[in-house]
């Protein structure tokens, strides 16, 4: 009753609601455009993600702040999250201090990297996610530019009294020797002007003035200096060529997309200026509450944006978000801004298949539940398919037709549980009828003997066979106890009983791998045992052909030889110890009398 008036009296406005336990544990936090109907939404219906159910059994107390716009309920809450870490809040996994590059606020400022942001009136470019990126950077600055390295205190006062002197790197040429008052201030400055314009991916004024520094030097037939100019323009054409990706005039953009899979999503980040990346970084969330990728992608612009001190006034994103009016949101559709969004949505992917490599060897537990969870939902299976079987059937023009049955458990082979089966009631071939046999011999063991059932069967094969398998299902009554699917070989199509229109899974899925994996596997499995049935009896055929030779003598020579190759080149001594003196005759008359013909 009191979460009833809590509820009603809550306002129809922007803001931020906090959900406590009884025991004043604070459970979730979220923003709204309408306070009174997001709370509401909670309570009014069933909610089919278990987590959610838990945690509003859980609420007992309901507290919010109203803010002016839905852009300050975004910023308040990525703040209280951070500050209270709520168990059901999607945490943002980085808590890395990232590198700046800082232009000091000085009479001929310093340029340096730097963890440590100090609100001292210098700039700060950054942060880089990448520190590699970032000392590549300042290198060129250096290669390009002469700037002091020292931290003397260069005042005028202090140069006039030339109470400093050139150190090494003004004798090496990397410095031009301020602290003697031999630079200017205004001929420094000018140089970091260009820095700045070159760290905020601005090529073409440095670029433009040191093409006329090298024709002037070339007029002056001063050729060794034009071509050190010439060498520091390569340098920033090669460097911008490789940070260019779309078209320069797109700048000062800010680009963000998602990738999700049942349990985690991946964000991606970039900054364009120029028409060139300048920063890029991907970021994994943890869902807690089956969030939506529009919430996720929401949640985490602000952040990142927050941790980045993004001041970009527009946005690129693959689908509409809802982040106040103070930022333009743009969803391309084509060209240069739309394949700067694919390029991102890459990244994005790149990052989650490296988080799967890392997972797969650090975390394997993680790596099977995210795996079979992911099937489920590919697959549209009421539960995970931890114990998958498939079925396969082999015959070359009708001869000796047997299939193969493999298992699968957490989405890996388990050989050991691999079965055979000669096929008893069928005659020629006839995969259908083949299919409909195995499929019913192996279940009706398994429900003889106790052992536990598979949550998926895999058909090798398309509607006929699929069919033909639901047949035996049904006789033992396993019908809708099992899901069954059929995988057509051509198209790689998935068939469901009863539905004829097929699935087509992406082809990069892990889920296609997988069932790909089980098909082939499937086959190879049957057609070796096919392969080794027709060799056997091809070579009991062959010993079965010389006169006075019975079955238990075939039996016994291959027990002993293992090959019929060695009992054909047996002397009369080694036969005659295992079948005795007249059969070990007739054995060599039998091969002499071959190499006659």
């Amino acid at each position: 009753m009191e979460l009833e008036i809590q509820i009603k009296t809550l306002p129809n406005q922007p803001g931020v609601y906090q959900y406590y336990d009884k025991n004043g544990t604070i459970l979730y936090i979220g923003k709204a455009k309408n306070l009174k109907k997001r709370v509401a939404s909670y309570f009014n219906k069933n909610h089919e993600y278990g987590k959610t159910r838990v945690l509003v059994k859980k609420i007992a107390t309901i507290k919010h702040i109203v803010v002016n716009t839905e852009t300050d309920a975004l910023l308040l809450e990525n703040n209280l999250i951070k500050k209270y870490q709520p168990k059901y809040n999607v945490m943002l996994k980085d808590d890395k201090t990232y590198p700046w590059i800082c232009i000091k606020k000085e009479r001929f400022p310093r340029v340096f990297l730097t963890r440590n942001v100090i609100k001292d009136g210098s700039e700060y470019f950054g942060p880089y996610t990448s520190v590699r990126t970032a000392k590549a950077l300042l290198d060129l600055i250096k290669e390009l530019y002469q700037l002091r390295s020292c931290n003397y205190d260069l005042s005028r006062k202090n140069i006039a009294e030339l109470k400093y002197k050139v150190c090494l790197d003004f004798h090496i040429g990397n410095c031009k020797g301020p602290c003697e008052g031999l630079q200017t201030q205004e001929s420094y400055n000018t140089n970091i002007v260009a820095i700045r314009n070159i760290i905020k991916g601005n090529f073409k004024e440095s670029i433009k003035s040191f093409h006329q520094l090298m024709i002037d030097f070339a007029d002056k037939m001063e050729f060794e200096e034009a071509q050190k100019i010439k060498e520091k323009i390569d340098l920033l054409a090669n460097y911008q060529s490789k940070s260019t990706v779309v078209n320069p005039s797109i700048t000062n953009v800010d680009v963000f997309s998602i990738v999700s899979d049942e349990s985690y999503s991946y964000v991606n980040f970039f900054k364009i200026s120029n028409g060139s990346i300048i920063q890029s970084h991907t970021i994994e969330i943890k869902k807690k509450l089956n969030e939506t990728d529009k919430e996720l992608l929401e949640l985490a612009i602000v952040e990142i944006r927050q941790r980045f001190n993004s001041q970009s006034k527009e946005i690129y994103v693959p689908f509409i978000v809802d982040l106040g009016e103070d930022l333009k949101v743009t969803v391309p559709v084509l060209g240069d801004k739309k394949r700067i969004v694919d390029l991102s949505i890459r990244n994005a992917k790149y990052f989650r298949q490296e988080q799967f490599k890392q997972i797969k060897i650090v975390d394997p537990d993680r790596h099977v539940k995210r795996l079979m969870s992911q099937m489920k939902k590919d697959l549209r299976l009421s539960a995970e398919p931890r114990h998958i079987e498939c079925f396969d059937n082999s015959n070359i023009q009708g001869t000796n037709p047997v299939a193969a049955c493999v298992v699968f458990r957490n989405g890996k082979p388990s050989k050991k549980e691999y079965r055979n089966f000669n096929i008893k009631t069928v005659e020629g071939p006839d995969d259908f009828a083949s299919m409909e046999e195995v499929v019913f011999r192996r279940y009706k063991r398994l429900l003889e003997e106790g052992q536990s059932l598979p949550q998926l069967i895999v058909i090798d094969g398309g509607k006929g066979q699929l069919s033909s398998s639901l047949k035996s299902l049904d006789i033992l009554g396993l019908r809708n106890k099992i899901a069954i699917i059929g995988i057509a070989k051509r198209l790689e199509e998935i068939y469901y009983p009863e539905d004829p229109v097929p699935l087509y899974l992406d082809k990069k899925s892990e889920t296609l791998k997988i069932i790909q994996q089980l098909r082939n596997e499937a086959h190879r499995f049957g057609i070796t045992h096919h392969r080794n049935k027709r060799s056997k009896k091809a070579l009991d055929n062959e010993l079965a052909q010389i006169s006075g030779i019975g079955k238990q003598t075939v039996v016994s020579l291959l027990k002993h030889f293992k090959f019929v190759k060695r009992v054909r080149l047996a002397s009369i001594e080694e036969l005659e110890k295992i079948v005795g003196k007249a059969r070990a005759i007739k054995i060599i008359n039998y091969y002499k009398n071959l190499k006659t013909k």
